[in-house]
């Protein structure tokens, strides 16, 4: 594509999100009134910041984690980042709210955040005027054109790190190729999970692309989180079945595939998204089930009221660990609907025997790897989903060999958070 075509292109994609910022503004209040962390820092999104916090001294690495799960990868990065370089200074951005509450815990003395700006020339050159930025990295997926195009223009060094790309997110790409692939091909560099994301980043675009690993496989589940849910779990007078980081429409999709439910089976329910905790409680209630939250258990978990309840809700942020300790087994929420699923690795490495679906694309080698493992079964449907995760709570020898496999198989994999941290000094050094 030629220089003045590739012009005219952004130029008409800026002219678009322009326009668009109305609708984006409203839709942020409107967003605002269930999450109230939308509400924060409004102008930081149209790259106004006379009054936020100054920037960064010289030689910051900026990192971009848009939600939780990104912010996830991010902390496990940042951890080795400030093991090979204590005084390390961060700009970590996001675009949600629970991944700027969740990025809120990560950062250090000198550390700033802020809300990454819509994605016009004027904001773009805004945000990285305000904050000079000595490298950037973008965690996952995200990747826009004329942030890309900004950085490349500056000679500030960015990178995709922790990198994939499906290959319904590639056929994406080509049939916007006129906008995307100048985005891709302006990249500095993509680290890639695995060797099929490196294969399709390179036909997106991307010119130097490197497989360095899942930085998730070097998250250590919180030990005493753990330990506490095992020790729940050891008291309760029967099995529990967790349906893990549930989307919308797959709590109905549960409940109409799970009835009747046996009364020696108890459920819990965690929604991966908080706003909608209350959403579900009164889904499952409309159904004539009683409910207990984790919000309303006292310290020493489930009380009589919580074991009298037909289903209990995970109603808290930051308790997977947890919860999959307080679990004999879990199904993979996100893979039994076209979403991709959620991560699947975090249940390994807490050695919760998993059941998943067979919509698992974001975590496609992964899922495969732990299918192979041992740690997971794949099943082609919820219905017989919950039938496999039924049979399991009674074969506990079966789940204790899952259980076993998941801590190998977690293990195994690990290194890239230390491989990327070496790359993100060296990407700034160069």
């Amino acid at each position: 594509m030629s220089g003045p075509l590739v012009a005219g292109v952004r130029s008409a994609y800026s002219l678009a999100m322009r326009v668009a910022q109305p609708l984006l503004l409203r839709k942020l209040r409107r967003r605002g009134q269930a999450e109230p962390g939308y509400l924060e820092a409004i102008p930081e999104r149209l790259g106004r910041y006379a009054h936020a916090a100054p920037a960064p001294e010289v030689g910051a690495v900026w990192i971009h984690a848009v939600s939780l799960g990104e912010t996830r990868a991010a902390d496990v990065l940042l951890r080795a980042l400030r093991a090979r370089e204590p005084g390390l200074r961060v700009l970590l951005t996001h675009g949600t709210a629970t991944g700027r509450a969740e990025g809120a815990r990560l950062l250090a003395e000198g550390d700033r955040q802020a809300w990454l700006p819509w994605d016009t020339p004027q904001a773009v050159n805004a945000f990285l005027d305000h904050f000079r930025p000595a490298v950037g990295v973008l965690m996952e997926t995200e990747v826009w054109p004329n942030l890309v195009d900004a950085c490349a223009r500056r000679g500030i060094p960015l990178a995709l790190a922790n990198a994939r790309l499906s290959a319904a997110s590639l056929a994406g790409a080509r049939r916007l190729a006129w906008l995307s692939r100048p985005a891709y091909g302006s990249l500095t560099t993509a680290w890639a999970q695995t060797d099929a994301d490196a294969q399709r980043l390179r036909l997106a675009g991307v010119s130097a692309v490197t497989t360095l690993g899942n930085l998730k496989f070097d998250a250590s589940p919180d030990p005493q989180a753990l330990a506490r849910g095992r020790d729940w779990r050891e008291r309760l007078d029967r099995p529990v079945l967790m349906f893990a980081s549930t989307r919308e429409g797959e709590e109905d999709a549960w409940l109409r595939a799970a009835a009747p439910f046996a009364p020696g089976e108890r459920w819990l329910l965690v929604p991966r998204h908080p706003q909608r905790f209350d959403e579900v409680e009164r889904l499952l209630q409309s159904r004539g089930l009683r409910v207990s939250r984790r919000c309303q258990w006292p310290e020493q978990g489930p009380d009589d009221a919580a074991r009298l309840a037909d289903v209990w809700l995970g109603d808290s942020l930051g308790e997977m660990g947890l919860y999959y300790g307080l679990s004999d087994l879990a199904l993979l929420g996100g893979s039994f609907a076209p979403l991709g699923g959620q991560n699947l690795i975090e249940a390994a490495a807490c050695g919760c025997p998993l059941v998943m679906g067979p919509h698992t694309f974001n975590f496609a080698e992964a899922a495969s790897l732990a299918a192979e493992a041992g740690a997971a079964c794949r099943v082609t449907d919820l219905a017989e989903g919950i039938a496999l995760a039924r049979r399991l709570a009674n074969e506990p020898s079966r789940r204790r060999e899952m259980a076993e496999a998941g801590l190998r198989f977690a293990s195994q994999h690990r290194g890239a958070a230390v491989r990327t941290a070496e790359a993100v000094l060296a990407l700034r050094a160069a």
